[in-house]
């Protein structure tokens, strides 16, 4: 099989990058500290929540996708399977990170306090499960699944790469199985655990599946913008139009999913006016935070899905870069209407935000990047490597 040089490249990370990498991850060491400093310890904390499930949730959601390629047997997207396996790297990085934030579960999480929980028959009742010994073993348990089995994943692929063959297909396909049925049931357990627990009188049925379908979306979306920025830059030089289109496609039908989801969770709660249900959208949507309640729906279903429809948009990687640039806001805001509400007392953006956001995002980059340069960027012997480079 001939493949054009560029596609037998491995990445190369330029100075420049790694400078501005590094200056980020700086910039937001300093915002953290800056932080507790300032007595804006509370405020830190729940940046610190956002920002780690935010890019353990794109990560989760791109190897999600990178699983069900395998499992479809999808060969227009062959080439393309080296992005989600980098990123999973991160989720070893992102373990680290998350343990730092146990040291600040009593300042976000009410059912942590013991005085709390004596007085409350509902946190007594849910005692059982949410408790400090309890949610560190799920913890520890969650990321030891998805590490090992993606980590697995990638090496299958590696072996393939090496050896050739169509034996490794199936047994990425057999482990791809698994990984999704048990990222099904733990991602959910996950999100209940550090998110939804921040206020543990309220509940939903719908929202652990509203943050998997957001982790899937904008996971999608990182690894769309990914893939146009390295062919900007002269790799993956046979990414075409139909390439781009159905990226689209599969940006356009999760943001109808995830504005299905946030729709049926509001509309259904807001419908039953049971005070137990509505205190969640009170503070969010008759309050101060009502400006971003409905910014959140703008971005993150109304543009993608007016904008998506337009092939020239959809087929067009600078339009759809810009696309997918907005989309990372769109996350941010969700979980910032997420997390915001239930631990700070103002709603005021301030450098703390930025700058722990802009951090992550450096340690992130640099994570994948790095990744990507230690491994061949197109995976030369997938048996469905033609399919995808000829796709039209």
């Amino acid at each position: 099989m001939k493949i054009n040089d560029k596609m037998e490249k491995q990445l190369k990370i330029s100075s420049g990058f790694k400078v501005v990498t590094i200056v980020l991850v700086i910039l937001g060491l300093f915002t953290v500290f800056a932080g507790f400093y300032s007595g804006e310890g509370t405020r830190t904390w729940a940046n610190l929540l956002l920002n780690n499930y935010y890019f353990m949730s794109v990560t989760i959601g791109a190897s999600f996708w990178m699983a069900l390629q395998s499992i479809t047997q999808s060969g227009w997207s062959a080439q393309f399977v080296r992005i989600p396996q980098a990123m999973s790297n991160y989720l070893i990085v992102s373990f680290v990170l998350w343990f730092f934030m146990f040291f600040g579960l009593h300042d976000l999480f009410h059912w942590t306090h013991h005085d709390a929980v004596i007085h409350d028959p509902i946190l007594l009742h849910k005692e059982p499960y949410l408790n400090i010994p309890f949610f560190t073993v799920r913890f520890v348990i969650f990321f030891a699944l998805w590490i090992f089995l993606t980590q697995r994943i990638k090496k299958l692929s590696l072996q393939e790469d090496q050896f050739g063959g169509v034996k490794y297909l199936g047994k990425i396909e057999l482990t791809s199985k698994v990984y999704i049925f048990v990222l099904a049931i733990t991602f959910s357990l996950f999100t209940i655990d550090w998110l939804m627990s921040l206020d543990p009188h309220w509940y939903s049925t719908i929202y652990p599946i509203k943050k998997f379908i957001m982790a899937f979306y904008h996971g999608v979306t990182i690894i769309t913008a990914i893939v146009i920025i390295l062919h900007m830059a002269g790799y993956f030089p046979s990414l075409n139009k139909t390439h781009l289109a159905d990226f689209s496609r599969y940006i356009f039908i999760l943001s109808i999913i995830w504005g299905y989801m946030w729709l049926s969770q509001y509309m259904l709660i807001w419908y039953a006016n049971i005070p137990e249900e509505t205190v969640y959208y009170v503070p969010r949507i008759m309050a101060e935070y009502k400006n971003y309640f409905y910014a959140e729906l703008i971005i993150n279903w109304l543009i993608p899905f007016l904008f998506l429809m337009w092939n020239r948009i959809a087929k067009n990687p600078t339009a759809l870069l810009i696309i997918t640039l907005i989309l990372i806001i769109g996350q941010w805001v969700e979980l910032y209407m997420s997390i915001m509400p239930d631990t700070v007392d103002s709603h005021t953006i301030s450098y703390i935000e930025v700058g722990t956001f802009l951090g992550y995002a450096g340690v992130f980059a640099l994570v994948v990047a790095w990744s990507l340069s230690k491994i061949r960027l197109v995976p030369k012997n997938h048996p469905y490597l033609i399919e995808s480079t000829k796709h039209h």
